[in-house]
């Protein structure tokens, strides 16, 4: 039987693939050690695995990459949340799942991989989706003043965090979900919407966003978008923007990690006037 194959370097990938026959399907599997729905996802795939039979030359391949570890991997193939399933064969995406529905894996790999599992696979142990951040109904966020006693200390200074509303009812049109985003991202003249909080950032790239707001002595407002999912999803579609975390300036988008850097190799004022040190006039 098959069985999922950990990569821990990109020489490590770039050796795996070339051991492979064009004809082959590669199942890439993007994960995070800290986020729960990955290791029920990776339960799911080293399950779906044991119902391919292992046949020499290999016709799939399931290939587990660390996405923090290993950005440079993440970024070709778009992964924008963990956990992320790519259907590869010939150098060429066939199909990309974000999220943990085990339903959708499957069927992605039944559909690339020329028909059903081997005879007798047991379809029905594959769990029910797991929920990548459950909701909670006002879910608790961290608040701390923008000014302390003293010199800004800790990933949080300087950050106020912007409290999640309640869930918008089935009821509730879009046109209200899009009047709560106008105002979420004009709710601090620095708005940053991230995974988890400035005290405890839940991705890499939000974490580095955080320290650059940190080193500047940024004031600014943050939005965990884990903790409200009509948040998450909308803003993608509101700002035109597929990614987190995302950075609005005066109610308008500058864009993700890679965007605020080159703002500030531009112009290393950028932002300049919203710092808590900047001389009084």
């Amino acid at each position: 039987m098959s069985a999922l194959t950990e990569i821990t370097s990109e020489a490590d990938f770039s050796s795996h693939l070339a051991t492979l026959s064009p004809s082959a399907l590669v199942v890439l599997y993007f994960y995070t050690p800290w986020a729960a729905p990955c290791a029920q996802m990776r339960t799911v795939l080293s399950a779906l695995a044991s119902q391919y039979p292992a046949t020499a030359p290999p016709t799939i391949s399931f290939v587990s990459i660390n996405a923090e570890e290993l950005p440079d991997i993440s970024e070709e193939y778009d992964v924008s949340a963990v956990p992320f399933v790519v259907c590869l064969r010939s150098g060429q995406v066939l199909e990309s799942i974000s999220g943990s529905d085990p339903i959708k894996v499957r069927d992605a790999l039944e559909r690339h991989a020329g028909g059903s599992p081997a005879d007798g696979a047991n379809r029905s142990a594959i769990p029910p989706p797991l929920s990548a951040v459950p909701r909670e109904d006002g879910p608790v966020m961290a608040t701390q003043s923008p000014f302390t006693s003293g010199a800004p200390t800790g990933p949080g200074a300087n950050a106020t965090a912007v409290p999640a509303a309640p869930a918008l009812t089935p009821e509730q049109s879009k046109e209200a979900l899009v009047a709560r985003l106008t105002e979420l991202v004009k709710a601090a003249p620095v708005m940053l919407f991230m995974k988890g909080t400035p005290s405890s950032p839940q991705c890499g790239f939000s974490r580095q966003l955080v320290g650059i707001l940190r080193e500047r002595s940024i004031k600014y407002g943050f939005f965990n978008i884990l903790a409200d999912e009509d948040v998450r999803q909308g803003l993608k579609e509101f700002a035109d923007w597929p990614t987190f975390p995302q950075l609005w300036v005066d109610g308008e988008l500058v864009g993700g990690l890679d965007i605020v850097r080159e703002e500030i190799n531009a112009d290393p004022d950028f932002m300049g006037q919203y710092s808590v040190s900047k001389p009084v006039a």
